[in-house]
């Protein structure tokens, strides 16, 4: 849950701009996003692999 607290002298827009930076460093709309459509287990499971396949390789170059 994502609280912004006015301090003296805020304006309404850096309160508006506190909260979106505090939104997007929670991920609270990545989250948002991967939970619109229903995954079934399976197809997790196959993304989380790919996603340690892609890791892997990518740890291998260095």
């Amino acid at each position: 849950m994502v609280i912004v607290k006015a301090q003296p002298g805020d304006t309404s827009d850096s309160l508006i701009r506190k909260f979106s930076k505090k939104v997007l460093a929670e991920g609270i709309l990545q989250d948002l996003r991967k939970r619109e459509f229903y995954q079934k287990p399976a197809e997790v499971r196959k993304e989380k692999a790919k996603l340690l396949k892609r890791r892997k390789i990518t740890r291998r170059s260095y």
